[in-house]
């Protein structure tokens, strides 16, 4: 594959699809009911199954990680062994971690806070402290694979996988790195639930078996997508994409942005990543048609992509690369309600 820029070559995930490497079925998915915790009334979220990360990536162990922590281990091993990638070939001060979370280690850290409530500070238990940290997921990739080089985690409203994926992208187009592991993801907590739904923000098919096809709003949802980015040159390698220019604005017009990233080109494929309101056609908002024209195939963000916030754009972007109809010139574009984008051009293979 000769190219210049950034490739993809390695996807592993840990979704409500399961724990898998490479391209995932795209079907639909409906919520279901979490079965621990203590409601006594119908919630429903896009959940993750348990499942033994040891069966999965062997010698990691889970007991004392947050499961974000868990799921980015997984995640990134399965992502190096789908882009069959040797590490004890590769010099690993050369590869970097970034990872993109919302919510960081939701779990330790409503338990550790919790233990303060009810036993006090000096109740808590110290080893949980470091698990809260949001940085932690990074470093255990790190730990887990022995890698060196520049580790980065992304915490940005709206937009944080796309800024994780920019940030790496940028990192290789400069030399600072030959291999970039790129993670985002969330895990559901009860709490969190409940701080949606206090703020209102969730679909009536949360609280009824009403079909997600005939419900609107947002159904929350966890995961862990991790992404393999290599420098050109690796002659073996097969690439799902090669990542190009990109731009990220907290605010201003994103249709104007937009338009100039793509310097007159039109792509075929627009993949909307589920962040705020993506595609909708509002002041606030950018709506691809008004960039491109009517004769582009957008991919709208999917519901257990969208229930993942500013998390959701890899996720998005791993059921779209898993049914997109062929290779061409694409767009990932996240647009927010309260103005600002992130946009990345991408050539898919």
């Amino acid at each position: 594959m000769k190219t210049t820029l950034p490739m993809l070559t390695g996807i592993g995930s840990v979704t409500p699809y399961g724990p898998l490497a490479g391209l995932i079925s795209a079907e639909p998915l409906e919520p279901h009911a979490p079965t621990d915790w203590t409601t006594t009334e119908l919630r429903r979220a896009f959940l993750v199954e348990p499942f033994r990360a040891a069966s999965i990536v062997p010698g990691l162990k889970t007991r004392r990680l947050d499961r974000l922590s868990a799921w980015a281990v997984v995640a990134a091993s399965l992502a190096l062994r789908d882009a069959g990638i040797d590490l004890k070939e590769v010099d690993r001060s050369r590869v970097a971690v970034f990872c993109a979370t919302g919510f960081g280690c939701a779990e330790l850290t409503g338990a550790f806070y919790q233990s303060a409530a009810t036993y006090g500070w000096a109740g808590t238990d110290p080893i949980t402290f470091p698990e809260t940290l949001s940085n932690a997921p990074a470093s255990h990739v790190a730990l887990f694979h022995d890698l060196r080089g520049p580790n980065v985690t992304v915490g940005s409203k709206n937009f944080a996988a796309e800024s994780a994926l920019l940030q790496a992208a940028s990192l290789m187009r400069h030399g600072q790195a030959d291999l970039a592991i790129v993670l985002a993801g969330d895990t559901l907590t009860q709490a969190i639930y409940e701080w949606y739904e206090t703020a209102d923000l969730l679909s009536a098919a949360c609280f009824s078996n009403e079909p997600v096809s005939s419900a609107s709003g947002f159904i929350p949802s966890e995961g862990m997508v991790a992404m393999v980015l290599e420098a050109s040159g690796r002659p073996e390698a097969r690439a799902y994409a090669a990542l190009g220019a990109g731009r990220w604005a907290a605010g201003g017009d994103a249709r104007a942005g937009v338009r100039q990233l793509l310097d007159g080109d039109r792509p075929e494929f627009i993949f909307c990543a589920g962040n705020g309101a993506p595609c909708a056609p509002s002041p606030l908002t950018c709506s691809p048609r008004e960039i491109v024209g009517g004769d582009t195939t957008i991919f709208p963000a999917q519901p257990v992509a969208s229930g993942m916030g500013e998390t959701g754009a890899l996720l998005h972007l791993l059921l779209a690369l898993s049914k997109h109809p062929g290779p061409g010139q694409a767009l990932l574009l996240g647009t927010s309600a309260h103005g600002g984008y992130a946009a990345l051009r991408l050539e898919i293979f």
